[in-house]
């Protein structure tokens, strides 16, 4: 119309008009309009031309073209042509109104508005509000607000249009519905169907002209109130819903549901009924009905929300510390909580029709529902689980009947659904996967709401795992059966560990769900645990309110469980248990962390738990081992966490009372070992010592140690601290978790690399106190864990498993040691089980047969085994010992050596008493009082075979082994290298392996050399193991080092017997090849009586091990290492009963003990308390101590004695070879000790010294007599060119242990003695003016010395010639050696090629030569005892090549170190050059001193600077070298020095004089000896102290 306006050609208003409105336009506009007016023939195109006309006049307006008066006035005019004039106004006024709304100038807008303004008087308001726009009639000011209005015509057009009319059946129509009702409630059993019914209201609401509506209202109604009639009623909607719109049912049901949305309203469950069977029959769709149910799904999701926030909110006040009061008002406000709850919400008709779904098996709707809905948020609700598990019920039921219910039980009768439209029944596995693993799914935790239930599906699983082990493997199978595995497992996840939480304390639940779970891996078991703990209770509100519940009660019980309330605490927490056990155990876990003193209780009061229970307690076991926030180190980083250890302690208590299976702990430990984690092998110890009673402890003592020696029974009565009794089955389990679960070897395999991964891989970073711990832990748990196996595996078990000793060491890398002790026992399996095989076959009583089956049989077992050992070591090492002689020291155990006799009778004895005391008890009921006889009968009769069967057995062993003997050692090298061989592969492994190991190697040595064994030098032996202990102390942890104790203290004690009484010495050794002291080729058989060593000179051997035992252990106390005082204190405390025997030993010992618990008090408890330990045990004793002089003889032989060990050396050389060769392994080797010694033998020295000038080149000579050279021939045939040449390399000192400037008798000895001297040297000077008498003697004396070395230097000539002849007798390639032996003497200043017997010293060749001079010299100054002559001897014979240039290279004094060095890199001839000089220099010395001779017998000590001089002012020499070891090594060497370069005339003097200076010393000695020992006494104290610290200097400043 606009468009048209704008167009001149159709306007009706000419635009004439209006230029000239007032003169022309206005009346020619009042004429036209009132000229259509007035035409009446063509009615509707007039009316369109008005309202184009009008529509014209007012868009000039709204152009500005025409003012608005103008228009109105114009208007006002036409108004009453027509009676629909306002009304045509009107209308033209609406199609502007949304024109202009639409125009963008805002001009327009209000020129419309003046317009409709200035017109109001024309149009009423009612026509304007009809036909405008509410915002224009706001703006003219028609209407208030334009949302009012609107609002207000909505509801208007609403009452108007869209409200139904409410029939009052009493008043309208009521005939019609009545018999609408009647129609529908009559009696439908006959042959009534719906389609005639049907036809019947069809009728009725045509004659009656009801509303159709309302009648499938009243149709709706009456189903209600008769739910039988599904069949009639579903039809008949179904029908009548053909003639109505498809939504009309679900407006009228929505319209129902509105009704009962009141606050306190409540939708009957009839409605609910009504709409699932409509939804089931798919005649209305669930989303349109769902949009008319309340609540809304935002509303459920946020009470959910605010469910989980409650239940949060109790957990926060059940943790929290709250006051008495503090409570009262908590509860004050929680009671007026629930008053506020009182007021009951609108139902919940989402939930009242899912339950009518599930009520009626319509599953899939009801799924649709619950998907809706927050998870388990619907089955929360309890008449929903309710309903859920009925349909459960009835779809599982077939399958259950078939397969779930047990034995003798019928099953209760569970009603069918009539209802065709439900779900299938499951007829297996498959068809329960498919619908009911769905349901369980959405039922959750609330399957709790019907145990019954929770039983049948467990009792499906457990018949599908039947299933599934018997098929699961078939190919065809293989896929389907590991789905439903997959699908089983999940529900036990989701549904039956949360539903079990939930129940109250259900134990038979427990143990049925234990009834499948236990088909389960425990890895599937463990996972499923650690989902219940960790997760399931964070998935819901009530178990979040669960757990806060279950924590607050067990920590109500934990705080009263005690030692005597056990049984009613433990009632309490089997109760908690049964729901929700991983929640308690955590919490008592915790407890038991943090106090110790819990454990027993606790343990005691588990005895109310279920099968379920216990193994949920093993998860908790180890998630609590592997807790990663736990430090596993306390802070000071050295020792083990105590949680860790209360931890494995209680796993070994709880594993060893209650049935739990061990797998999960036992891998963990195998885990953590792979990981190179050593920690949690203190678990596997608890566990093995509690179950299998196997102790493990370095504190056990020696009637105990003789316990383990014995069979099995004996072990278990007297072995063990704690008498651990009936082990039997809980060690049954152990071995058959290890069996099963193939872990046995592995975990043996895994602690025996992990040893060493403790020290290198583990160890880096920790202090060297843990990782020597750790390592302790690992082999202790190895050699326990190893006991078990050998002590429960059968013999096809152990063989089975355990591979041959070279795989083990080649493949697996396992230490030989362990190798060896893991197939022990599998040898002496295999060994008696042929053994029973051939007494089978042959059955002959005699014994001797009996002997002979027993070694064909282990010659049958162990022939595979010396092959199989030859392959672990270099091939030169069988050179020296055999194969065979390896495996059997190897292979044999305590057991097989000796029968602890003791021991059993010990048990008996007991065992009798204990009877005695059964029957003397009144108390005690009769039939108790027999069993415990019964038993203590039985258990003497079982001692008493297996002490029979041992004596049999030891004996077979000791005959096998006489038998073998012969073929053990091959000392191919030498014996001395067969020795050093047998102790660094045989015993040093094994004597620090354990405690019954350390027992064995001392007995095996004492059995070897009992056997007269060829080629086994018991003394060399011996002195090996005393002389060198301070490497092997300082290289030991904690425990080897006890072991270590234990071995010595063995072996100490077998010397002392010997040592105890001359018998027994010569009944046991004194004709034994051992005690050889000259090593003759291999094969002597050792008839000769003068080689062997005698019992005398066996007791200063003896001595001379004390001293080194106690020289090495004050080395190890003055090192101020943690490890070295740490060993030698527990080594110490070890050997306590045999040493020290020697009072001055025992005194040093104690000064130095007594200084280490001064200077650790503070620094190091641990070390104060071990020494504080050792020094009261040592002062207790005291007592038992003997002087030096007692221990050993000590008075200096007859002179004939004298000679005739000169001659004939029947007791030196043997020494030499197997003792003093040894000497100076590690201490005498160091510069230190030289500087000890010029310390110490600076003091005072014997007057018998200052003749000893001339000595060493006379007892040289005469160290090469007859019986030297003979020496020499035996060595020179025993060696090898090979041996000689690693001889000539590795140079040793064949001096003794003196060389310290010490005697026999140890460090103190010094220290107590300098005083001493000093006394004497007083003595002395008094008693010089002696009688007469004394003065002739003396002269005597020096007379038969003159003669006694004039005979000697013969005898040397002829010595001399004989070494030559041997040389020329010697092969030539002997020769060869022999001189390049010289020259390499000559060359390196001095040095001596050991014999035989020589051990390889770890020392610098100038250290070697000086402390070989050193002893030489000593023990020539001083014949003091056999022994010390003898060890001259040795060493004499020795220097085979004694030329003279030879003499002059020994002569060379001890110089410091530097100078040594030097020395070395200077050429011969400028050596040679100074000795001459200084030969020449020392010449006119010892010529000045021969002449002060006399006068120094009278006169003073001068001071010490002449002491130093002139080497001897101190008195008499009556104490022989052991016991004054103070003389200067650099004035004796001078005075060799002297010796050597002097003629034969000065060498006679020389000798007459030392004879002469013996002698008198001899003389004096018994008047002077009561006098000085009180002297010695009063001394002691006052000069120990100063002569300590001077030697402590002396090592600090060799440090």
């Amino acid at each position: 119309m606009a468009a048209a306006t704008t167009s001149g050609a159709t306007s009706v208003v000419p635009y004439e008009w209006i230029k000239n409105w007032e003169k022309v336009g206005k009346l020619e506009f009042v004429q036209l309009c009132r000229a259509l007016c007035e035409n009446k023939n063509r009615e509707h195109l007039i009316f369109r031309d008005l309202q184009q006309v009008i529509y014209e006049l007012s868009y000039h307006v709204i152009r500005g073209t025409l003012k608005h008066e103008q228009a109105s006035s114009v208007l006002s005019d036409i108004i009453d042509c027509r009676e629909d004039m306002p009304s045509i106004l009107a209308d033209v006024f609406c199609i502007l109104d949304i024109e202009t709304s639409c125009l963008e100038e805002k001009s327009k807008r209000d020129h419309f508005t003046q317009l409709v303004l200035s017109c109001l008087y024309l149009v009423s308001d009612t026509i304007l509000k009809e036909r405008l726009d509410p915002e224009t009639l706001e703006s003219l000011g028609l209407i208030k607000q334009s949302q009012q209005f609107n609002q207000k015509s909505v509801k208007i057009k609403t009452k108007l249009f869209y409200k139904q009319q409410k029939f009052n059946l009493l008043r309208e129509e009521n005939e019609g519905y009545a018999k609408l009702i009647a129609e529908l409630g009559q009696d439908l059993s006959g042959n009534i169907t719906s389609d005639l019914i049907l036809e019947n209201i069809k009728s009725l609401i045509g004659c009656f002209n009801l509303d159709p509506n309302r009648v499938l209202d009243v149709i709706l109604e009456v189903y209600e109130c008769r739910p039988e009639y599904d069949e009639f009623f579903v039809p008949l909607i179904e029908s009548y819903m053909c003639m109505c719109e498809p939504q009309t049912l679900c407006h009228i049901l929505g319209f129902k549901f509105k009704f009962y949305q009141e606050p306190n309203g409540e939708t009957p469950a009839s409605l609910y009924r009504v709409a699932a069977i409509l939804l089931q029959y798919d005649l209305i769709d669930l989303d349109d009905l769902y949009v008319h149910l309340l609540p809304v799904d935002n509303t459920i999701l946020d009470e959910h929300k605010q469910e989980i926030v409650e239940a949060k909110q109790i957990v926060r006040k059940l943790t929290m510390v709250v006051l008495s009061s503090e409570k009262m008002d908590e509860r004050d406000k929680e009671k007026e909580k629930e008053d506020e709850k009182t007021d009951k919400p609108p139902d919940n008709q989402k939930l009242g029709l899912l339950e009518a779904l599930l009520k009626i098996s319509d599953w899939q709707h009801a799924q649709s529902i619950m998907d809706q809905m927050p998870p388990f948020y619907a089955s929360s609700h309890r008449p929903i689980a309710i309903a859920l598990c009925q349909l459960i019920h009835v779809t599982v039921d077939p399958l259950y009947r078939r397969v779930g219910v047990p034995k003798g039980a019928k099953g209760s009768f569970v009603a069918l659904l009539q209802n065709k439209r439900a779900p299938k029944q499951a007829d297996s596995f498959e068809d329960m996967r498919k619908e009911v693993f769905n349901m369980l799914c959405h039922l959750g935790p609330h399957l709790s709401h019907d145990p019954i239930l929770f039983a049948k599906v467990v009792r499906l699983g457990k018949a599908f795992m039947k299933e599934f082990q018997a098929d699961g493997n078939k190919p065809e199978e293989k896929d389907r059966m590991e789905t439903l595995l997959s699908c089983l497992l999940t529900i036990t996840d989701q549904v039956l560990l949360p539903s079990l939480s939930l129940m109250d304390c259900n134990a038979c639940m427990s143990e049925e769900l234990w009834g499948m779970f236990k088909s389960f891996p425990y890895q599937y078991r463990y996972r499923l645990y650690g989902q219940w703990k960790n997760e399931t209770y964070n998935s819901h509100p009530l178990l979040v309110k669960v757990k806060a519940q279950t924590i607050d009660r067990a920590k109500y019980i934990m705080k009263r469980l005690t030692k005597e309330n056990v049984k009613p605490s433990g009632r309490q927490i089997g109760k908690l248990s049964h729901s929700n056990p991983t929640i308690l155990f955590d919490y008592i876990l915790s407890q038991i962390q943090k106090y110790d003193n819990l454990i027993t209780p606790v343990v005691d009061s588990l005895k109310y738990l279920t099968s379920l229970n216990y193994d949920v307690l093993a998860y908790c076991i180890i998630e609590a081992l592997a807790n990663p926030e736990k430090e596993r180190m306390k802070h000071d980083d050295t020792t083990i966490s105590s949680w860790l250890q209360s931890l494995a302690s209680f796993c070994g208590a709880v594993f060893r009372k209650y049935p739990i299976e061990l797998a999960g702990l036992l891998q963990y430990v195998a885990n953590q070992l792979k990981a190179g984690k050593s920690f949690d092998l203190l678990i596997l110890k608890e566990v093995v010592q509690k179950m299998a009673g196997i102790e493990i402890t370095e504190e056990i003592t020696m009637e105990q140690l003789e316990a383990m020696t014995g069979g099995e029974q004996l072990k278990a009565e007297g072995g063990y601290f704690g008498q651990i009794r009936n082990t039997k089955k809980s060690s049954q389990r152990l071995k058959d978790a290890l069996l099963d679960h193939d872990l046995a070897l592995p975990l043996c395999l895994l602690m025996a690399q992990q040893r060493n991964g403790v020290i290198f891989q583990e160890g880096g970073e920790k202090h060297l106190k843990l990782v020597g711990k750790l390592y302790d832990q690992c082999h202790d748990t190895l050699v326990q864990f190893g006991g078990f196996l050998a002590s429960n595996l059968s013999t096809e078990d152990y063989i089975k498993r355990v591979p041959s000793i070279d795989v083990l060491c080649n493949e697996y890398h396992t230490p030989h040691d362990a190798a060896f002790f893991l197939s022990r026992p599998m040898y002496a399996h295999h060994i008696s089980s042929k053994y029973d095989e051939l007494k089978k076959a042959e059955k002959g009583s005699k014994q001797q047969h009996k002997v002979h089956k027993y070694i064909t049989s282990c010659e049958l077992v162990m022939a595979p085994v010396h092959e199989a050992v030859v392959s672990l070591h270099l091939p030169k090492v069988w050179d020296d010992i055999s194969p065979q002689f390896y495996a059997t020291f190897w292979s044999l155990t305590m057991y097989d050596l000796a029968v602890p006799r003791n021991s059993y009778e010990r048990e008996v004895n007991k065992l009798k008493i204990q009877m005695k005391a059964v029957d003397d008890n009144q108390e005690m009921p009769p039939n108790k009082k027999k069993k415990e006889k019964e038993r203590c009968t039985a258990l003497q009769d079982k001692l008493l075979e297996e002490e029979k069967k041992q004596i049999e057995h030891v004996q077979r062993v000791l005959q096998r082994l006489k038998l073998e003997k012969d073929n053990w050692l091959l000392a191919k090298s030498t014996k001395n290298e067969t020795i050093t061989k047998f102790l660094q592969l045989c015993i040093f492994p094994r004597c620090i392996f354990s405690a019954i190991d350390a027992v064995y190697c001392a007995r095996f040595v004492e059995l070897v050399h009992q056997q007269k064994t060829l080629n086994f030098s018991t003394l060399l032996c011996y002195d090996r193991v005393f002389s060198d202990i301070i490497y092997t102390v300082a290289s030991c942890t904690e425990n080897e080092g006890s072991r270590y104790g234990r071995f010595l203290c063995c072996m100490l004690e077998t010397v002392t017997r010997w040592h105890s009484d001359r018998a027994i010495y010569e009944k046991e050794c004194g004709n034994y090849p051992g005690f050889l002291t000259i090593l003759r080729a291999t094969g002597f058989d050792g008839g000769n009586k003068a080689d062997q060593l005698d019992y005398e000179n066996f007791r200063h051997v003896v001595h001379k091990w004390h001293y080194k035992l106690t020289k090495a252990s004050v080395h190890c106390l003055e090192t101020g290492e943690y490890t070295h005082i740490r060993n030698i204190l527990i080594v110490l405390t070890k050997i306590l009963p045999w040493y020290p025997k020697v009072l001055n030993l025992g005194q040093a010992l104690e000064r130095r003990v007594h200084k280490i618990c001064q200077e650790e008090k503070e620094k190091r408890p641990d070390l104060y308390a071990l020494a504080m330990g050792y020094s009261g045990q040592l002062k207790s004793r005291k007592p038992y101590m003997i002087p030096e002089n007692e221990f050993h003889h000590k008075d200096p032989p007859p002179r004939n004695a004298v000679a005739a060990t000169v001659q004939n050396g029947p007791g030196g050389v043997g020494l030499s070879t197997s003792l003093t060769i040894n000497a100076a392994k590690l201490e005498e080797s160091t510069t230190e000790e030289t500087d000890k010694v010029k310390e110490k033998s600076q003091g005072a020295v014997k007057v018998a010294n200052k003749a000893a000038s001339a000595t060493p080149k006379a007892t040289t000579s005469n160290g090469n007599s007859a019986s030297n050279s003979k020496v020499t021939k035996e060595n020179d045939k025993e060696k090898s060119g090979k041996e000689k040449d690693r001889e000539k390399k590795e140079k040793t000192p064949a001096a003794t242990p003196e060389a310290k400037a010490l005697g026999k008798d140890g460090k103190e000895k010094p220290k107590e003695e300098r005083a001493n001297k000093d006394d004497k040297a007083k003595e002395i000077k008094e008693k010089t003016p002696k009688s007469d008498k004394e003065k002739e003697k003396f002269k005597k004396d020096e007379k038969s010395s003159k003669d006694e070395k004039f005979k000697t230097l013969v005898t040397n000539t002829e010595s001399k010639s004989a070494v030559e002849k041997e040389r020329d007798k010697e092969p030539p390639r002997e020769k060869d050696v022999a001189k390049e032996t010289k020259s390499k003497e000559n060359v390196k200043g001095g040095e001596k090629t050991p014999v035989a017997g020589s051990l390889k010293s770890p020392v610098p060749r100038s250290e070697t030569s000086e402390s070989e001079r050193e002893q030489k010299r000593r023990k020539l100054d001083t014949h003091s005892s056999p022994s010390h002559s003898s060890t001259v001897k040795d060493n004499l014979s020795e220097l085979k090549e004694s030329s003279a240039k030879h003499y002059i290279n020994h002569t060379t004094p001890i110089l410091s170190k530097s100078k040594e060095r030097e020395m070395e890199k200077k050429d011969l001839d400028k050596l040679r050059e100074r000795s001459r000089e200084r030969e020449k220099k020392e010449d006119k010395d010892r010529k000045e001193r021969k002449r002060d001779h006399s006068n120094n017998d009278r006169e003073a000590p001068q001071d010490s600077k002449r002491r130093k001089e002139e080497n001897g002012t101190t008195g008499a020499s009556k104490h022989s070298k052991s016991e004054s070891p103070s003389d200067s090594p650099r004035s004796n060497e001078k005075e060799k020095n002297k010796s050597k370069s002097s003629g034969k005339e000065k060498g006679n003097d020389a000798i007459k004089m030392d004879k002469m200076e013996k002698s008198s010393s001899g003389s004096k000695k018994d008047s002077r000896h009561d006098k000085e020992k009180t002297e010695k006494k009063e001394k002691r104290d006052s000069t120990g102290g100063k002569e300590e610290k001077k030697h402590h200097k002396s090592s600090d400043k060799h440090r």
